[in-house]
């Protein structure tokens, strides 16, 4: 019998794990996949994330292994191309996310959390009680059917297809944006970002040139786009991320070739396509889709718990999304403490108003910058802004990295 079930082994997840393992409570985290395990992502912690990870005491291996990340530089259309530096002192790492969540998967087994790979969970397991319907544990496949993990807590941090949230319905994908995400790593992608002249005006933009020889740290990249962006982040071991972001419905042609698709919009991209020209692929492009979720935030229901992508997903444009894991999992062992210890009145408004304290501004600023790229207007003056006063948007990528966060 443990204390607190969790289903779900990233970030939030093993966060969870560790913190509620470190307070002595008995925890069992299963997960459908076999650890390391491979996951799109950016690939990229940023400098509040990796601040949150200091704090846990869990930074030491991220930093050993992951290359120094600077800050970012952000292109437009028209030649446009701002060098983004993180304040001094302040910096992220890029490590790949196969080798990030088995370290955190691994502080928390150190710390007395049970873990089970290849637990496939059907859903919750839901019980009739005086005060009202309760959650306790999951359901799982098991030869022959179905087998129950009975817990008096259980917390789904289960990712953006969380099976329990859809299951119970209080997760959904909203009408709109409708978004997909196409990725692969690069050998051989040169690494540096020029600034062509803007064809219109000869002008020559604005900022540096992102030099890797200049300073021990790199540059993420982020090539904003009418309707799209692409995503650029070298990684340990000489590769390099690509990730492309764009609007899509069921039935999208690009889709069904994914390798071409992300080759089209390298080839047709003047600050990219020179680069990308020897690049080869080291993987095959994963594709995930849509990508937006929105969670019933006023859900409640005694002895369960959810975390991380599970308790809703946006868009991953300023790479923040592993700030919100490792937070979320925080606060859903603090919340999974407080109900083991005195019960489960308040629990979730509780924890409700601590995830609104932590991320809604930081929710509004990325919706605002997702709107901002549907928008083709918005785009182009953008870029004029970013000409003019070039300071706004590196204070724009400091907020972005979650600099302010330690």
């Amino acid at each position: 019998m443990c204390d607190v079930l969790i289903v779900g082994a990233g970030p939030a997840g093993a966060i969870a794990a560790l913190v509620l393992a470190r307070a002595g409570a008995r925890v069992r985290l299963v997960d459908r996949a076999s650890f390391p395990r491979d996951k799109l992502c950016g690939d990229t912690v940023n400098p509040g994330a990796l601040a949150r990870l200091e704090r846990l005491g869990v930074a030491g291996e991220v930093v050993a292994r992951g290359l120094r990340v600077d800050g970012m530089v952000v292109t437009g259309e028209g030649g446009v191309a701002v060098d983004g530096r993180y304040p001094a002192g302040v910096y992220g790492r890029a490590i790949v996310r196969r080798e990030l969540d088995w370290l955190l998967v691994e502080a928390a087994i150190a710390a007395g959390c049970q873990f089970e790979p290849g637990v496939h969970v059907r859903g919750a397991a839901i019980v009739d009680e005086k005060s009202g319907r309760a959650v306790r544990g999951v359901r799982v496949s098991a030869r022959g059917g179905e087998a129950h993990i009975d817990a008096p807590i259980t917390i789904a941090a289960d990712g953006r297809r969380s099976t329990i949230g859809f299951g119970l319905g209080f997760a959904r994908h909203p009408a709109r944006p409708r978004r997909w995400a196409v990725g692969a790593y690069y050998d051989n992608f040169k690494t540096g970002v020029g600034h062509p002249s803007d064809p219109r005006t000869g002008d020559a933009g604005v900022g540096h040139l992102s030099d890797p020889t200049r300073e021990a740290g790199t540059l993420g990249e982020m090539h904003v786009r009418r309707g799209r962006y692409i995503g650029v982040a070298p990684i340990p071991g000489g590769l390099t991320n690509v990730c492309l972001v764009r609007p899509s419905r069921p039935g999208d042609a690009g889709l069904r070739d994914p390798a071409a698709l992300l080759a089209r919009e390298l080839q047709r991209d003047p600050l990219l396509c020179d680069r990308a020209a020897d690049a080869r692929l080291a993987t095959a492009p994963v594709v995930l889709g849509p990508l937006a979720v929105d969670v019933d935030q006023d859900a409640a229901i005694d002895g369960l718990l959810v975390a991380g992508d599970a308790g809703g997903f946006i868009d991953p444009m300023t790479g923040d999304g592993l700030r919100f894991a490792v937070r979320g999992g925080e606060l859903a062992a603090a919340a999974a403490l407080r109900a083991l210890a005195h019960g489960w009145h308040g629990i979730h408004a509780q924890l409700a108003a601590e995830r609104r304290a932590e991320f809604s501004g930081k929710w509004r600023f990325n919706r605002a910058l997702r709107a901002l790229v549907a928008s083709p207007r918005a785009v182009g003056a953008a870029a004029v802004g970013a000409r003019v006063a070039p300071g706004v948007l590196a204070r724009v990528i400091a907020h972005a990295g979650d600099c302010h966060v330690r």
